[in-house]
This record gives C-alpha cells, sequence and structure tokens, in this order.
C-alpha cells in the first residue's frame, strides 16, 4: 500500500530504479491552455549542478550519467486523467557519485505573459513508481496550498550514508525556470 505522504516527511526509498510522475489538472475555462513543465535539478555537495547536461527537462531529457531520463513534455495537462501528466525514471545506481540531491520542480510556462499561476490549478501530486512491478510507492498531493505561485518543488531525492530518501517539499515560488537554472547553475546556459 501507498503511503500518502504529508509536506516535510521523509521516508527511504529502498528501490533502485523509480519514475517519479507527476501530474495536475488545470482549472477550467482559465483561457490558455496550462504548459506545465517537470524538470530535476541533479544536484552535487555546494547546491549546484556540476554541468549544464544535470539539468533535465522536456528539452534534455537524459542525464549525461545514464541515470534520470524525462519521458517528455505534456504541453496541455491533459494526461492526468489516465496517468501522471509527466514524468522522470530514475535509476538510482547510476548516478554520478558527484550527486547528493535531485530536486523536482514544476513551473507554468509562459505564467506571466498567460496571467495564469497555482491557484488556478488542481490535484497537483508527485509519486514514486516501484519500476519492478508499476505500484505506487509513496505519493505527496499539494492541495490549495498555493495562490498566487508560478512554479512548486514538489519534493526531492537526496543521498545519506549511501542510501536514497525522498522528501516531499511543496515549496511554492513566483518565478520561472531561469530562477532555478540561475539558483542551481552559475555556468553559462547553451542555447
Amino acid at each position: 500500500m501507498a503511503i500518502n505522504l504529508q509536506k516535510g516527511q521523509r521516508i527511504e526509498v529502498g528501490l533502485t530504479k523509480i519514475t517519479i510522475g507527476l501530474g495536475w489538472d488545470p482549472n477550467e475555462g482559465t483561457g490558455s491552455d496550462f504548459d506545465l513543465d517537470a524538470s530535476a535539478f541533479m544536484i552535487d555537495q555546494s547546491k549546484q549542478i556540476p554541468a549544464e547536461p544535470f539539468f533535465i527537462f522536456y528539452g534534455n531529457t537524459d542525464s549525461p550519467d545514464g541515470a534520470l531520463h524525462h519521458t517528455g513534455d505534456d504541453p496541455t495537462g491533459g494526461n492526468s486523467a489516465d496517468g501522471d501528466d509527466e514524468s522522470i525514471q530514475v535509476d538510482l545506481s547510476k548516478i554520478d557519485a558527484r550527486i547528493m540531491e535531485i530536486s523536482f520542480v514544476v513551473t507554468i510556462h509562459d505564467a506571466i505573459a498567460r496571467r495564469q499561476n497555482y491557484g488556478q490549478v488542481r490535484n497537483s501530486y508527485i509519486r514514486i513508481v516501484d519500476d519492478s512491478n508499476g505500484q505506487e510507492v509513496a505519493k505527496y498531493e499539494l492541495g490549495e496550498d498555493f495562490s498566487l505561485e508560478t512554479a512548486v518543488e514538489f519534493g526531492r531525492l537526496y543521498r545519506r550514508n549511501d542510501s536514497w530518501k525522498f522528501e516531499a517539499s511543496g515549496m511554492g515560488y513566483k518565478e520561472d525556470l531561469a530562477f532555478f537554472l540561475s539558483k542551481y547553475y552559475k555556468g553559462q546556459i547553451i542555447k
């Protein structure tokens, strides 16, 4: 049976191959389509991504160590009726030794121009699925805690004493993807 996580709750992952599934439903009648984008930042001990390829999103679907694979962009949020809107497959046995944490962030694409925020999104969640059997291990539902935010750090995997743990973060920001890039990467972004 899956664990229903509360904000800030931490669990031992105890698996090697997992999928991080993310889902959401935009409220009806909000004008433009909602395009929420899931990203993963593979962070080292200095709280930075060691190089640009450790930033995983729809434009860079695979990490250089082969540990993460983003399955693709869902520009309309229409997938969650049939499952996760976006997902990132993770093989914890392949993660580069420098990586101590993986932060999972979902941003609203063009939120300012489209006048969109998380107050117009419902049923948001992050979940861990065991790839060996397809069973949900844990799920964190964000609830209706956000209003003006345009980005949310849903959760993070982190390494402690040679094992991986997961924390349900649920931290909202009134920022875009560029904010997280500047937070986690000090190098030059190649477009």
